[in-house]
């Protein structure tokens, strides 16, 4: 790679690092383009994307971010995951990690903090972004209708108490 090309390199690292949710890094040793291709196919349908990277260049687009548990994460054959949301690339490379046994998931940054393996699949767990809004989305119009119904529940008992009232004074 000539040194312009190493500039652009570093350019787009660092852009990925400063606007992703998550950057899980994995060691893919051993895995053929076909396998690599659909892991990219399946980011991508979710809304991320699958870099092979140079450890040098990921290192210095780290900018000392997470210090050295995140640069400790590039050694090796590297291919980092990345989407705005943080839950993306972990569930998808958690999920290819578990029906191959080639890919590694060696760790993930988020932010300032550094993941270990682990610390990827709990994030994988965890529900998507547009999951939490549906939840809370739910709840609270849930909790509106609830609130109309208690609001609405005394007229519509004294309604009822003036129709018997009524019913009483006319037989």
């Amino acid at each position: 790679m000539d040194k312009a090309g190493k500039q652009a390199a570093l350019a787009e690292l660092e852009e990925v690092f400063e606007n992703s949710g998550a950057v899980v890094v994995t060691h893919y040793t051993g895995l053929s383009v076909a396998e690599l291709t659909k892991l990219r196919t399946t980011l991508r349908e979710q809304g991320g994307r699958l870099k092979v990277v140079k450890n040098r260049i990921a290192k210095i687009a780290l900018k000392g971010k997470g210090g050295d548990a995140a640069q400790g994460l590039f050694t090796g054959q590297v291919a980092i995951a990345y989407a705005e949301d943080p839950t993306v690339p972990a569930k998808a490379t958690a999920d290819f990690a578990k029906d191959n046994d080639k890919l590694k998931l060696v760790g993930g940054v988020m932010g300032a903090e550094v993941m270990d393996g682990a610390g990827v699949e709990a994030l994988a767990k965890m529900p998507s972004r547009e999951e939490m809004i549906a939840t809370i989305v739910a709840r609270l119009t849930g909790q509106a209708s609830q609130i109309i119904q208690r609001v609405n529940a005394p007229g519509q008992g004294l309604a009822g108490a003036i129709k018997v009232i009524g019913e009483q004074a006319a037989a």
